[in-house]
């Protein structure tokens, strides 16, 4: 896992994820083939992490989500986590359209609600029409909340304002059959998470499973995948506690996620229906 960018004041944090990345290249210099991998073990698959913001504790969540899917799946992680720990944000990652090409995948789990100017946000989403796959997680869904365009919300595919309390919310798979559902249990209840409330499900989103709400016993899709000009995107609205990125099922769920999404295919690529 390489960090291209990592604002964080504690230097003890970044000697700990600096030893983890040194030992992660020293591992893979010391193997000249790809590592047999659970779910993927072809050429490794180039994903970067935008995180930060407010709200979560993104330290712990990026090594959780890199170390945890690195475990099942061949993949190299880049990180930018900059912007602060406020609402408002407007990183200069975006300042290139081309910003996202090196990558075959970006995750979004930054939480900028308030950051709202048109131009800014379409510098993010038009790399992904019809370009760089992505994988969106929890407050990605509220960032740039605020704005008065819906091009962040169609690239999601979903539009959501707001949250219900903490909980261990039981989901319900909608699409078994689905890559990225595989082998995801029927009777999984999360850690303490939060339920998103989903206004509005995109056209072209379709939902791979469900969760329901304690206060009014209404239904809210948990995670879907889309399609945003034709790039596949796939999210989820957990993803609100550490303890939910320390769930090997939400963790594998991430994997496969990126491993399809990111169109990584062939005979090392155990998940079917790649």
């Amino acid at each position: 896992m390489r960090f291209i960018r990592y604002s964080f004041p504690a230097l003890l944090a970044f000697i700990f994820f600096a030893g983890f990345a040194v030992a992660q290249n020293k591992k893979g210099k010391k193997q000249k083939e790809h590592p047999k991998k659970e779910f993927y073990s072809g050429a490794p698959i180039k994903a970067l992490i935008v995180t930060g913001g407010c709200c979560h504790n993104y330290l712990y969540q990026t090594f959780a989500m890199g170390s945890g899917v690195q475990k099942v799946a061949n993949v190299d992680f880049e990180v930018v986590n900059v912007g602060g720990r406020g609402t408002e944000a407007m990183i200069d990652l975006y300042d290139k359209a081309d910003w996202a090409e090196p990558y075959d995948i970006v995750i979004h789990n930054e939480c900028f609600a308030n950051t709202a100017e048109p131009d800014y946000i379409r510098r993010i989403t038009e790399a992904h029409r019809g370009g760089v796959p992505a994988v969106v997680v929890h407050c990605a869904m509220h960032s740039y909340r605020a704005a008065e365009v819906d091009d962040w919300r169609e690239f999601l595919g979903v539009t959501s304002r707001r949250h219900e309390h903490q909980s261990n919310y039981p989901v319900k798979v909608e699409l078994p059959d689905h890559p990225v559902m595989e082998g995801f249990p029927g009777d999984w209840v999360t850690p303490k998470d939060e339920l998103y409330l989903i206004e509005k499900l995109w056209p072209n989103a379709k939902i791979l499973a469900t969760s329901v709400s304690e206060k009014d016993n209404s239904e809210h899709p948990v995670m879907w995948v889309n399609h945003f000009g034709g790039t596949p995107v796939v999210g989820t609205t957990y993803g609100h506690s550490d303890e939910t990125f320390g769930n090997d099922v939400f963790i594998r769920f991430l994997a496969r996620a990126i491993v399809w999404a990111s169109g990584a295919s062939g005979e090392e690529t155990l998940a079917a229906g790649q």
